[in-house]
């Protein structure tokens, strides 16, 4: 990768972007909050970054870029939460200002949850994928709105349900009501964020192609390469 190349600095900015937001997402989401009245988990937070960039590298780099950044990020989430556990089996110094019991409750993750959130989290990439595609090839490259909103609509349905289901409903840690009254609030407030995401869609993918100095055919998809390293 050359990162003097304008191209390739840009498809490793999103792609940190993504990754980080990615790894963070699943630390995070063995937490629920309420918020409003509504009971949610605190992973929604760095999600709507992980659906920018899917659909922003999905637009100038092809299925192919998604696909495999989607396979890195499973395999580097795996890692993180080894790091964690390792960790979690490290006893703490007498001085130390955070005990084990207060860092393990923090974040030791039941394997349930972990089974979950890499589960869904793969599956939903790679649907985004073939559903942006397909409104893409159907719209001849147009209305950019829609198939970034579209395929993440899709995904994050898939997303949603998968991961509250494996990590909470099938353990049997919340009750069926709970988990659909979870489930559906988790998906409204990712579906009202990647609808509120589309200026910012459009502003980025604007100001890509005026850094690198392209301008993408509206009626032809990119050549759907990957940034080789």
């Amino acid at each position: 990768m050359d990162l003097s190349n304008r191209k390739d600095l840009v498809y490793l900015i999103l792609a940190g972007l993504f990754v980080a937001n990615a790894i963070l997402g699943e630390i995070l989401g063995g937490k629920l909050i309420q918020a409003g009245g509504y009971i949610m988990s605190l992973g929604v937070i760095p999600w709507p970054v992980v659906f920018l960039t899917t659909d922003l590298i999905n637009e100038n780099y092809g299925p192919s870029g998604v696909r495999r950044l989607t396979l890195i990020t499973v395999g580097l989430i795996l890692y993180a939460f080894v790091i964690i556990f390792v960790a979690m089996g490290i006893p703490a110094a007498s001085i130390s200002p955070v005990r084990d019991e207060a860092f393990n409750a923090v974040l030791g993750q039941s394997q349930w949850i972990i089974a979950g959130s890499v589960t869904a989290f793969a599956t939903s990439q790679l649907v985004d994928v073939a559903i942006f595609w397909l409104f893409r090839n159907a719209t001849k490259g147009r209305f950019l709105w829609l198939r970034a909103t579209g395929s993440t609509a899709v995904s994050q349905l898939i997303d949603t349900f998968v991961v509250l289901g494996i990590g909470f409903w099938l353990p049997g840690k919340i009750q069926t009501s709970d988990f659909l009254n979870l489930a559906f609030t988790n998906y409204t407030y990712k579906f009202g964020i990647a609808i509120a995401l589309t200026p910012l869609i459009y502003a980025s993918h604007h100001a890509i192609e005026r850094y690198l100095g392209t301008s993408h055919h509206r009626h032809s998809p990119p050549n759907p390469q990957v940034i080789e390293g």
